[in-house]
């Protein structure tokens, strides 16, 4: 039954089952794809042992192993759909990660910026527009316009825009500080720095 399941899996990339099933055919397909990825005899060998499907064992190597190559491991995705009919049986459905363009659509991958302390000119700004300015270098002509017209590249607005610009908070700690009584000492030695 699972070298079945497997089959199934290899060929359609997605199918229906009990969450039980779907469980032991995790167990039991991932170690192939693991093996898929280096492709050598003795590997096509053991994968045919295990599935018995020369048109699987193709596929597993043809158009799954090179989609999986980078990927460390977690190739299948267990999705709960609710319960059968028939005998409440809590149905799933297992699918191959790498092969979905629904959840591999909408992700993109997020940059991180550091926030310093310091409220400095060129902190963050210049990190957040950079990924950008990358894609978009050359300005673009409108070819039957004069030539007086020219728009600006697109690198350039985004740097322009108060979107790309990061937004400093004032930590709590010193905004009691700058509250606190002890501020006009602080002034009085900045303006004996200022004067010497």
């Amino acid at each position: 039954m699972l070298s079945n399941m497997a089959c199934s899996l290899i060929e359609h990339k997605r199918i229906t089952t009990t969450l039980a099933k779907a469980k032991s055919l995790r167990v039991y397909v991932e170690p192939l794809i693991t093996k898929s990825k280096d492709d050598t005899t003795h590997n096509r060998r053991t994968a045919f042992s295990y599935l018995q499907s020369k048109e699987a064992v193709t596929e597993l190597f043809r158009s799954i192993a090179p989609k999986v190559a980078d990927r460390p491991g977690g190739y299948t995705r267990i999705i709960r759909t609710g319960y059968r009919h028939g005998d409440n049986a809590e149905m799933c459905m297992i699918e191959l990660v790498d092969f979905n363009e629904i959840y591999g659509a909408g992700e993109e991958k997020k940059t991180t910026t550091r926030r310093s302390r310091r409220g400095g000119s060129g902190s963050g700004a210049p990190k957040a527009a950079a990924p950008a300015a990358d894609v978009v270098e050359d300005a673009v002509v409108v070819e039957d316009a004069p030539e007086a017209v020219v728009e600006t590249p697109v690198a350039e607005v985004i740097e322009e825009t108060p979107a790309a610009e990061v937004v400093e908070e004032t930590p709590v700690a010193e905004a009691t500080e700058e509250a606190a009584p002890e501020a006009p000492a602080d002034e009085a030695a900045e303006e004996k720095k200022d004067e010497e």
